[in-house]
């Protein structure tokens, strides 16, 4: 697997939802001296917030969020939760006297986008531990060599997260009170879907209806996947035919 840099200007780097909101997120920090901190080290209100309101994250604007409750907390506003855990695993700043504050190393990314997108690649994919981001952590065996290439020919028209399943793990959908399901379901969201989407790498269909819960999603994948990943199975690709 090889994950290749675009240019800085390339228009496809706008898909990245997460490369957007670590260089929104800088530029609060520079302007603000650092990101508040509540008493547990979480991203404080005021950020948690305006992250809500200005991130490039339709799923999680503030404008739903706040329907559901007053006031968001980081824990509340899933791209800010995400964006803080990436940023220390990744080693881009550290909590200082009740602030976030960004390294020289992450301002020095965001100048050069394309080389941030592989580095975010990279830093989330490979080396993120994202069993944090489940209530009910539940690991299954796999690896990004083998999610991505099956991802790469199952995904070329179009597939289902139940088609994906039954690919990496021959679990079917019979009933909502089947746990094993429910399991690999939430395994295969939070740990491979949800980052692939967020990086832009992968587009959600949502469908009206559908036979199961699980067939309400289409991934495909996106003109950046197709520009940024070298993998085996691309010999295995037939030309899409759009009628």
């Amino acid at each position: 697997m090889d994950v290749r840099s675009l240019d800085d200007s390339d228009p496809l780097l706008g898909g990245s939802k997460l490369l957007d909101a670590v260089q929104k997120a800088v530029g609060f920090a520079q302007e603000n001296n650092g990101i508040g901190l509540t008493k547990g080290k979480a991203f404080n209100r005021q950020f948690s917030t305006w992250a809500a309101e200005n991130f490039n994250w339709p799923e999680y604007a503030a404008e739903k969020l706040l329907r559901i409750q007053k006031v968001l907390n980081e824990e509340d506003v899933i791209p800010v939760l995400v964006l803080h855990q990436l940023m220390i695993s990744m080693k881009l700043g550290r909590h200082v006297k009740g602030k976030w504050r960004f390294n020289k190393k992450a301002e020095v990314l965001v100048q050069t986008p394309g080389v941030l997108q592989a580095t975010l690649t990279k830093g989330f994919l490979l080396d993120f531990d994202h069993s944090r981001l489940q209530r009910f952590p539940f690991v299954v065996p796999g690896n990004w060599e083998i999610w991505l290439n099956v991802i790469n020919v199952e995904a070329h028209e179009g597939v289902s997260e139940a088609e994906l399943l039954k690919a990496f793990y021959n679990v079917e959908y019979s009933s909502a009170g089947e746990r094993e399901y429910w399991d690999h379901a939430s395994f295969l969201m939070w740990h491979v879907l949800k980052p692939l989407n967020w990086l832009g790498y992968l587009e959600a269909i949502e469908l009206d209806g559908g036979h199961s819960p699980s067939k309400r999603t289409i991934y495909t994948k996106t003109a950046l996947w197709q520009r940024t990943f070298r993998l085996d199975t691309n010999v295995e690709l037939r030309p899409v035919i759009i009628h």
